[in-house]
């Protein structure tokens, strides 16, 4: 059955505790997450959004116990990714000409999924829909994070549906912000932003702006994965704009993949002297073989500058190095520092490829040429490590 959230709204959606990737295998959500559908009653019914593909039977059923499918007036679809639209089929079977609202990008991908010629209404950023004592504002919010996404405000209520948007995967059955752990929720939303969000930082910047201009009183953000921002929901906007702002913390990151040891020993080496220069910098090693890449990445982004280092590999990197250098490269990171470092037997182009393709992401690479070292490091060796690790921290805080 569904859960009140508000005297109006319900939520109807779908807690999915066994996911643990996303996107294909792109995002790990090692806490599950949510589809998080809701129910709006009035004089007329809203459905915002519903949920993934796999539950679609499961959330018309359980729908069914909630209301009669034909009282549902209208059906509002924020965006149309498959796991919020994918449920839509199903339900469009039991109530095939009810209107879905929706932007103009939002048709295309929904005909695009799924063929069907539905009645759909497209809206637009003020556009209105009253359903009695409460009206509902439309607000597009595109490439947060596809082009078709919208926000949807219930003024009666103060809610602001936001979808993707101030979102977490984070599996619940309590629902709300208040009712949980603050340092998991945030550390997943983080995680979901960097993963996610990130490219797409200059338009968090402009929303954020447009819903300050639209003066909303918003005493509830509801995104469509994860917790609900019941408690100073003012919280995770704030956050947001800060993200969005080029992020960084005083810490550096280190990832790196090994074949013998010796790029290992070399990471540890260049911890030591970055720790030297400036014992308040957090120092994160991460080997990129046995860490999780989504955990990676978000802690690319929140630190002020990388070491990527990988043992030359037929003329080239190991291959673990070369996916997280390819991720780093779609996600657009800025005001960051960087270079690369790595160990090899008889020609070494690994530490200057990588910082070639860390220049091309929009890093400022300190040092083009990188730190490289031949064979198994000794004392002399881990000691230029260490100093040249100083000297990068050093660049880094220039």
């Amino acid at each position: 059955m569904g859960k009140k959230i508000s005297e109006r709204v319900d939520w109807v959606g779908k807690v999915d505790w066994q996911l643990k990737t996303f996107h294909g295998d792109e995002l790990s959500t090692f806490d599950g997450s949510s589809y998080n559908s809701y129910l709006i009653r009035d004089e007329k019914t809203v459905l915002i959004d519903t949920v993934w593909q796999p539950y679609d039977k499961e959330f018309v059923a359980r729908l069914k116990q909630e209301i009669d499918l034909h009282d549902i007036d209208y059906i509002v679809m924020n965006h149309n990714e498959i796991d919020h639209s994918g449920a839509l089929p199903e339900l469009m079977r039991e109530i095939p000409d009810t209107p879905i609202y929706c932007t103009v990008a939002g048709e295309k991908i929904l005909r695009g999924h799924y063929h069907q010629n539905w009645n759909f209404v497209n809206v637009k950023t003020g556009d209105t829909l009253n359903i009695g004592k409460s009206t509902l504002t439309f607000i597009q919010a595109p490439f947060l994070h596809w082009p078709d996404t919208m926000f949807t405000y219930l003024d009666t209520d103060h809610i602001l549906f936001s979808n993707d948007a101030f979102g977490q995967h984070y599996a619940t059955e309590s629902l709300f912000n208040d009712k949980n752990c603050e340092k998991a929720i945030f550390d997943e939303a983080i995680k979901y932003y960097a993963n996610i969000i990130v490219p797409y930082s200059t338009f968090v910047t402009k929303k954020i702006k447009d819903l300050a201009a639209m003066n909303l009183d918003i005493r509830m953000i509801a995104p469509s994965h994860g917790v609900i921002w019941r408690e100073h929901p003012e919280k995770i906007v704030e956050t947001y704009a800060k993200w969005a702002a080029d992020y960084q913390e005083n810490r550096i990151s280190i990832i790196y993949d090994t074949m013998w040891d010796s790029t290992r020993k070399m990471a540890e080496a260049l911890a030591a002297g970055i720790r030297d220069h400036d014992p308040e910098t957090e120092v994160v090693l991460l080997n990129a073989s046995k860490r999780d890449k989504s955990d990676i990445i978000t802690d690319v982004f929140r630190s002020k500058a990388i070491l990527v280092g990988s043992p030359t590999y037929n003329h080239g990197v190991l291959y673990s190095i070369g996916g997280i250098l390819e991720l780093i490269k779609g996600s657009g990171f800025k005001n960051k520092k960087a270079a690369g470092f790595g160990s090899y037997g008889w020609s070494g182009e690994a530490p200057k490829k990588i910082g070639e393709e860390l220049k091309a992401s929009g890093f400022d690479v300190v040092d083009e040429a990188g730190l490289k070292q031949i064979w198994i490091p000794d004392e002399d060796a881990l000691k230029q490590a260490e100093d040249w690790g100083r000297q990068f921290a050093e660049k880094v805080d220039a």
